[in-house]
Order: C-alpha cells, then structure tokens, then sequence
C-alpha cells in the first residue's frame, strides 16, 4: 500500500554562537558541513570542536549534497502525518539524521541514493532533508553505486555504528 510523503510543518531551527555560516548556507540551498584541519576528518552536526582529535582548527566546506541511505524508519503514529526518519551517508563520508521526503514512504530502502533537499519551516530558515536520487529508479545505476560502495568500504572497521 502506498503511503505518500506529506509536508508537515517544522520549527524553525534556532542559530548558536559560531552556526551562522551553516544556517546562511541552507537558506541559499546549500550544506555545509566542518572538517578538521589537523585530523583531517569531517564531521558532522558542525561544532566548533573537532569530536575525533578535540582540535579547535576547523573549517567549513559544502556538501555535495548526494549520499545513501544508512539506516531508516517510517513513523506513523507519532505525528499528524507519517513521516521517515533516516541515518544518510553523504558521500563525503559524514553521517547526518534526517527526513527521506517526496516520495512514497514504503519505497524507502537501505543502500538507495538520495539528493539534498530543502524543506521550508515556520520560519526564514529551511531544513536539510533528503530525497530519492533521480537515477534511484535505475536498478542498473543502482547495482553500479551499491558496487562501487563496497569497494570503497573495504579494510574500512565499521564497529556496527554510522560513520
């Protein structure tokens, strides 16, 4: 049975000292995310500290804004409207929670490719949620992606959480 993405009405998040530049960012569409100069690692909610080394030298970089998802689950009690809540993968490596929008709830799988998506709030600033990639439809395009994927995992630990 079909089960339609619904909007639903989000508050507005709420900047804090120093999150200026990501909440500017998702208003012109775009993601940012910080990564650490000195381990070299990126990281995401974007915080002032890095969370692998403790290093103050971070620095904002943009998001592609392509990725796959990690893990999910559709919810259909909690609210007005049914709504899924996902772990997505960004393709720089970096794992962010998020809402899978504009498309049919049960269509929703682990491993499929999923694009950046603004979804308007109560206020002036948007949020970042993600939406199935066009070429999600392909299985060919798919099969290629989830193969590449693996390759790129491998001699990676995963430890069973989300990176």
């Amino acid at each position: 049975m079909a089960l339609p993405y619904q909007l639903a009405t989000h508050e507005a998040p709420v900047p804090g000292i120093g999150d200026e530049p990501f909440f500017e960012a998702a208003k012109q569409g775009r993601l940012l995310y910080k990564s650490c100069e000195d381990c070299g690692r990126p990281h995401y909610y974007p915080r002032a500290l890095c969370p692998h080394c403790l290093s103050a030298r971070t620095q904002w970089r943009e998001a592609t804004g392509g990725g796959e998802i990690y893990s999910f689950s559709i919810t259909r009690r909690a609210g007005p409207v049914p709504y899924a809540i996902a772990y997505v993968r960004l393709d720089e490596g970096i794992t962010m929670l998020t809402n899978i929008v504009d498309c049919d709830l049960e269509t929703i799988r682990i491993g499929q490719r999923v694009r950046l998506v603004y979804k308007p709030t109560n206020g002036e600033i948007p949020i970042a949620c993600f939406a199935p990639a066009e070429d999600a439809a392909d299985p060919a395009a798919q099969a290629a992606h989830m193969s590449a994927a693996g390759r790129a995992d491998q001699g990676k630990p995963n430890h069973g959480a989300p990176r």
